[in-house]
Parts: structure tokens; sequence; C-alpha cells
């Protein structure tokens, strides 16, 4: 994504330029070393990190190969920011989902109706 000519040195700075310039000190802590099998054969330590700090990581690269996954950032948060403010958007957007994903309608329509029953509790319990 860098076009770096030496991608572990970079990466070795990056880490160091998120803790000290913008203050992202859990990248540490939310990045583990897990063998895991290169192209050749070896299993290698490899910096691995949940989906969160994968998407930070990507947030604070600057190569216009990252553009396309910034921009897929801003329009998720946006959505999400809206089903925030309009709870039916999520709700077409889950029907959506299961829609592409092959299921059936009736399937669907049973599936939201008991999530809503089961929200509906949730809320009547917490008064």
């Amino acid at each position: 994504m860098t076009e770096s000519p030496n991608p572990r040195r970079y990466w070795s700075n990056l880490k160091i330029q998120l803790a000290e310039n913008e203050g992202f000190v859990q990248l540490y802590s939310n990045t583990v070393q897990l063998k895991l099998e290169s192209s050749d054969g070896k299993k290698y330590l490899t910096d691995t990190a949940n989906t969160e700090t994968v998407f930070r990581i990507i947030q604070s690269v600057p190569s216009p190969k990252a553009e396309p996954f910034k921009q897929w950032l801003a329009r998720v948060g946006y959505e999400r920011v809206q089903e925030i403010e309009d709870p039916e958007i999520a709700t077409q957007r889950t029907r959506e989902i299961y829609k592409a994903k092959g299921y059936s309608d009736g399937w669907i329509e049973k599936r939201m109706r008991g999530n809503g029953n089961m929200l509906f509790s949730l809320q009547k319990s917490l008064r």
C-alpha cells in the first residue's frame, strides 16, 4: 500500500510516529505477534491487530493507495451515524444484507420480528 522499499522499516517508523505524534500509544498493546506461514512455507512472527486497530492504522497511512480504504471508512462511519439518527435505516440495511445472502423473505421477516421483540423486551426491562 505504501510502496516502501523497506516495508519492515516503514512499519517500525509508523508505529513510533503513531505513538509519539498522534497519541496512539495503544498500538503497541493492540498488536500481537503471531507465527504465520509465509509464501516460502516457513512461519515467521508477524504483527497482527484487531479490526479497529487496523482501521486506525489505515487512516494514518499517507499513500494514494490508502485513499479507497479511507473513503470506505468515511462512508461506513457516515452510514452508521445515519442509522443512529434513524434506526429504520439500520433495519432496511439488515433486510438488504439478508436478502443478498439468499435468505427467503419469510425467514427475513421472522428474524426481523424476533429481533424487534427482543429489543422491545430489553427496553421494557430497563424501565
